[in-house]
């Protein structure tokens, strides 16, 4: 009987000095911690299981299934639970004991964990003991990769001043560089500051997208429709470092193809300014104006008529006109989408279809709109100062953007040539 509770006494005294191991991590005692380990009553290098809900200690490999509690925690040492809680004085007295300073018991050192936590204090910490600066995670990030919120922007310069590889790809399906990560969550400070040390603009991840088309992409927060000035600053950013603008993805769509896929005026302004191509094609043989057909009607926050405006005045192909009706499909609720798109014909001619396009309540609440579409898109011609534009236009094509603002006219005149709504079609 004393032979069999031996063990078990010794069992629970070791769980009780796990349990003021890890009390004493939580609270920041690092003197009860320095006392336990002095002792030697534990490996300072135990792992526990701790709740990691956020994945802030876990990085698994992409494609694998994982069971829902492998989720809610992680494995951890001290290492990683003082860099969690940024307990710097837990985290000395771990390293003055020689702890495993590159460990990965749920696939991150405890430098990815400082730089997720963005603890410049942890960062700096670690860099000075040893730890591995381009160290892969399970998932195949570096610490870098990791450096994704505007406070962990400090971490990165730390990174990168002390010899992190600035051009270093995830080890992953992705394959994409810091530079990619920084577009990708709108960092242009850190986009600036990679640049600056060295990163190419022009990199391509394993979907041959640069971080110019991954910013583009991003600038859309899909889950609140809204657009994002700091991606917009990013994208201006990497033009001005001559970012290639008609760069392809393996889709063969450009930058213009996302900004436009996002309804995105202001992006699209941005990049035919910069020179991006107007009538490229992507694989399905799909050019920018048909990604703005396409999205109309899901982009709330959008201002459709400008993105049409500036993709004709650059001299984008206009839409076929037998297949004008899915303008009208598209746009319904933005009469002066189609306006626009309107008015870049000489003559075009309504059909049944386009009737059919039309909801009776949109109908009704654009009528002097519809009413004038109708009577114009008929068997009359158009009015000769609408010719005139068209043939202005159709002489200065892909040019109208920049020569017409130039000219000796009235502005309303340039803004007439230019396809400005005004509400009716005349």
């Amino acid at each position: 009987m004393d032979g069999a509770a031996a063990p078990r006494t010794k069992s629970a005294a070791a769980k009780l000095v796990k349990r003021n191991f890890l009390e004493a991590l939580k609270l920041n005692d690092f003197g009860k911690l320095k006392a336990i380990l002095i002792q030697r009553q534990i490996d300072v290098d135990t792992v526990f299981e701790v709740e990691d809900e956020n994945m802030v200690l876990a990085s698994y490999k992409q494609g694998y299934w994982l069971p829902s509690y492998k989720l809610k925690s992680s494995w951890a040492t001290g290492l990683h639970l003082s860099v969690l809680f940024g307990h710097v004085e837990c985290l000395l007295v771990l390293l003055d004991h020689n702890a495993t300073i590159n460990c990965r018991p749920n696939g991150k050192t405890p430098l990815h964990v400082a730089c997720e936590m963005a603890n410049l204090d942890c960062v700096k910490i670690l860099c000075d003991r040893g730890a591995k600066l381009n160290c892969y995670s399970l998932s195949g990030h570096t610490a870098l990769h990791f450096c994704t919120t505007p406070s962990s922007v400090l971490c990165a310069k730390q990174l990168v001043w002390r010899g992190a590889n600035v051009n270093m790809k995830t080890n992953n399906q992705d394959e994409e560089t810091p530079l990619h990560t920084a577009a990708h969550f709108g960092l242009a400070e850190l986009v600036a500051f990679y640049v600056e040390h060295g990163a190419i603009v022009d990199s391509v991840n394993a979907h041959m997208e640069t971080p110019l088309a991954i910013a583009t992409y991003w600038a859309l927060r899909f889950k609140e429709q809204e657009y994002s000035r700091d991606h917009h600053l990013v994208c201006r950013m990497l033009l001005d470092y001559n970012a290639e603008v008609n760069a392809r993805d393996d889709d063969f769509k450009s930058p213009l193809h996302k900004a436009a896929w996002n309804c995105d005026h202001v992006l699209m302004h941005m990049m035919l300014e910069a020179g991006a191509e107007a009538n490229l094609m992507d694989i399905n043989g799909c050019a920018a104006i048909q990604y703005v057909l396409k999205v109309t009607s899901v982009r709330p926050a959008a201002q459709p008529e400008i993105c049409y405006q500036l993709l004709l005045n650059h001299g984008a192909a206009r839409i076929y006109p037998p297949q004008f009706h899915k303008v009208i499909q598209a746009c319904h609720s933005y009469p002066r989408a189609i306006e626009v798109v309107v008015n870049a014909y000489e003559h075009i001619r309504w059909n049944v279809k386009w009737k059919r396009a039309i909801p009776d309540d949109d109908l009704e609440r654009h009528w002097d709109f519809y009413h004038s579409l109708f009577t114009v898109c008929s068997n009359s011609p158009r009015t000769l100062m609408h010719l005139s534009r068209c043939a202005i236009r159709k002489t200065l094509h892909s040019r109208c953007h920049r020569v017409i603002p130039l000219l000796s006219l009235p502005l309303s005149l340039k803004k007439y040539l230019l396809l400005e709504p005004e509400g009716i079609i005349y």
